[in-house]
């Protein structure tokens, strides 16, 4: 057995062990449809629903892990469950940003945030 938030970070689903805890702390963590604290202990089998961005990521937990470990391996602890819907919004939120503003071309200029609020309006 392992901790959710070691677990999440183990698995790769977070960059840091502090940032899976907050998560959970936020309520975007979900452990069988019931909302969780850090410190719940993850199973086989449990069904781990994850909130970021506005998607909802679902995973089905296939082993128990408590050490970091490489991309690679990451397919033997968790199955990817999430639904096609969120996968398509999470597709949609990406091209939405990507016509935003061109990669590389920094923060917006006074002068381009006038042109983008006079657009707006």
């Amino acid at each position: 057995m392992a901790r959710v938030d070691s677990f999440l970070w183990s698995v790769r689903l977070f960059k840091t062990r502090s940032k899976a805890s907050e998560a959970c702390k936020k309520n975007k963590i979900l452990i069988n449809g019931a909302e969780t604290k850090a410190s719940k202990e993850v199973k086989m089998g449990d069904k781990i629903s994850v909130k970021k961005g506005g998607v909802k990521f679902e995973y089905k937990v296939l082993d128990i892990a408590t050490k970091r470990m490489g991309a690679k391996l990451v397919q033997d602890f968790i199955l990817e469950t999430t639904s096609i819907e969120e996968v398509e919004k999470l597709k949609l939120q990406q091209l939405a940003q990507k016509a935003y503003r061109d990669k590389g071309a920094g923060r917006p200029t006074k002068k381009d945030r006038r042109n983008l609020a006079d657009f707006l309006d």
